[in-house]
């Protein structure tokens, strides 16, 4: 194979810079985690759309904090700014497990190795450049910073914390997927105008003294959260906020919001619509190595590369809202699509890689089956605030057909270059289940389930009915258990009719708000009802601007105020957690025994029939 150029990525040192014949940058982009010039890798993105506007651009890939941050200068001093982010996952979310355990491993770094950033990577990066170069500019942005805008619940740290600009004396915040305001800043900056100074950009957050008087921006509203001292001596107050906070995330047509923090006042200004397909495409098509960059060679694969590297992401955003979830809080309610000739072009792109061995490991999204949905009537759309366009039931307004999806589906599969393309992101399986979504006038679901079960199934397919308790369902904002068997009934059917033997693979959550102990022993029972050994269960995480997170912090419900029930000791964690594994011997007799004092034996017999002495479980 003929190696490529140094100077096909964007340069990571002095050395690279002045290989393109620069003798300064204009941007320097500090990320938690290694260079991948990939588009499913934020710093690359942002870094092909700084260079797509005629900016000079550096990366720092994971900068040591703790010696005498040497990485922190060897690129210098940017003209306009330094930009932030954590990476592609929250830090604490990447190095801790729900237990609160470190984690050995970083999927984001060569070799898999733990240990090449920062605890609040943001606020720690954003420190350090303030301390070395006072006078240049901080932009940050990314998931961390993203979901930390505003006063935030820290499950690691157990307390209240103010938006991240405080703590990382940052100067501006992008929040969400960050092509269309960072556009807009790059051109501010390139007329002469400072960074500091770009405060009437949709989609940006800065901090202002207490004092001084809103940017008057005639279509924006301005609504007011409770202060952050405010949070911090009444929960109930920080659980409205969170309403506030999500409902305007979610719509159109937001306000701006702001918040008083001490002696200042934090300003969020309204999101950008969503992005069209041209623009998506733009993102998409930008001249990307699709690759790590070549100083790892020697350290090892980097995980999160390998996994998607052979991926081809056609949509972003997600209409669910469960409450668990930060997809829609980052990426938005409404889907962003991009069109069937940029996806072709990725696919012909992902054929010419020299170790391509004909296999698509994933053609999905966020969630796989959201490509192309939209309001049908998009004036409705324009004004709603709801963040969920399928809880408690479907959107009558929204356009659910698998027509679209279906035929990419069937072009990629034709391609000469392609063997197999299969979906490994997640289904969402009530959007096919004709009981629960009524949208199906022209029974293209069917089609879709025909292709995707023969066609596009590596072996297994992933589905997140998430429990069987309508109860904590609600909670989630998830539909009832019910329709995940009739799903499955449906699936076996398809499955059974072309001679595939292909098992479904449920995830669920235990410990989430709205989840009792009993409510865990008869997911167990119910799932053994239907077949299932579950070998992976993911015990519930409160991350940053998740309803979810407040109920847990707050032990109500942000939209009702009302009390809800959560799991929070570890003791109560671990006691639902076991229950998934009712088939080990080491827990047979805790579950009996348990089961009796809860008063709930019937549960026992289902999971481990009766015990007399001449019989064993």
């Amino acid at each position: 194979m003929e190696e490529r150029p140094i100077t096909d990525w964007l340069p990571l040192t002095k050395k690279e810079v002045e290989k393109r014949g620069w003798d300064e940058l204009d941007v320097i982009l500090i990320s938690g985690d290694a260079y991948v010039d990939h588009p499913s890798f934020g710093t690359a993105v942002i870094g092909r759309i700084m260079e797509s506007e005629g900016l000079k651009v550096g990366i720092v890939a994971q900068p040591n904090w703790q010696d005498d941050l040497r990485d922190f200068k060897k690129l210098g001093k940017p003209k306009y700014f330094f930009g932030v982010t954590a990476g592609c996952m929250d830090s604490m979310v990447n190095h801790y497990t729900a237990n609160r355990r470190l984690r050995s491993n970083d999927s984001y770094t060569p070799g898999g190795e733990a240990g090449f950033r920062p605890d609040y990577a943001t606020t720690v990066y954003s420190n350090i450049l303030k301390e070395i170069y006072p006078d240049v500019p901080v932009l940050i942005g990314g998931i961390e910073a993203s979901l930390r805008r505003v006063t935030h619940y820290d499950y690691w740290a157990d307390k209240l914390f103010p938006s991240v600009l405080i703590d990382s004396k940052a100067d501006v915040l992008v929040y969400g997927m960050g092509e269309q305001p960072l556009r807009e800043i790059i051109r501010g900056v390139k007329s002469g105008i400072p960074l500091t100074e770009l405060t009437n950009i949709n989609q940006v957050a800065f901090l202002q003294p207490k004092e001084a008087a809103l940017l008057v921006v005639d279509s924006w509203e301005t609504v007011e959260l409770s202060s952050h001292e405010d949070c911090l001596v009444d929960k109930i107050k920080y659980a409205a906020n969170f309403k506030i906070v999500e409902v305007e995330s979610n719509k159109w047509q937001a306000n701006r919001i702001i918040q008083q923090v001490g002696d200042q006042t934090l300003v969020i200004n309204p999101p950008f619509k969503t992005m069209d397909e041209v623009e998506m495409d733009r993102s998409f098509d930008l001249p990307y190595t699709r690759l790590p960059h070549p100083k790892y060679r020697k350290r090892g694969p980097i995980p999160a590369f390998e996994m998607i590297k052979f991926s081809v992401n056609m949509h972003r955003g997600c209409f669910g809202g469960c409450s668990f979830c930060t997809i829609s809080a980052h990426q938005g309610k409404f889907i962003a699509s991009r069109s069937e000739k940029s996806i072709m072009k990725e696919v012909d792109q992902i054929t010419k890689s020299p170790d391509f061995k004909g296999y698509i490991s994933d053609l999905g999204g966020p969630s796989a089956n959201m490509y192309k949905m939209r309001g049908k009537d998009e004036s409705i759309c324009a004004r709603c605030s709801s963040p969920s366009c399928i809880h408690p039931v479907i959107c009558s307004n929204l356009d659910t057909s698998h027509k679209p999806l279906t035929e990419i589906y069937k072009k990629v599969d034709a391609h000469p270059g392609i063997k197999k393309a299969f979906v490994g992101s997640g289904v969402r399986y009530d959007l096919l289940v004709d009981d629960f979504n009524k949208n199906n006038s022209d029974m293209n679901h069917d089609e879709y389930m025909e292709q995707l079960i023969t066609r596009h199934v590596s072996g297994r397919l992933k589905v997140a009915p998430e429990h069987t308790s309508d109860a904590t369902l609600r909670v989630m904002r998830k539909p009832s258990f019910k329709y995940f068997r009739k799903f499955k009934e449906k699936y076996d059917a398809i499955s059974a009719k072309h001679g595939l033997k292909q098992p479904l693979i449920p995830y669920f959550i235990s410990s989430h708000p709205g989840c009792e102990e009993v409510d865990m022993a008869n997911l167990a029972a119910e799932t053994k009802d239907l077949g299932f050994h579950l070998e992976q269960v993911q015990d519930f995480t409160p991350t940053p601007m998740t309803v979810a997170e407040v109920i847990y912090y707050t032990g109500v419900h942000p939209y009702t105020l009302q009390p809800i029930y959560t799991a929070k000791t570890k003791e109560e964690k671990q006691n639902q957690n076991k229950y998934f594994f009712w088939y080990k011997a080491e827990f047979k007799d805790w579950i009996r025994n348990r089961l009796t004092k809860l008063q709930r034996p019937d549960l026992a017999q289902r999971l481990l029939g009766f015990r007399n002495r001449n019989q064993k479980y």
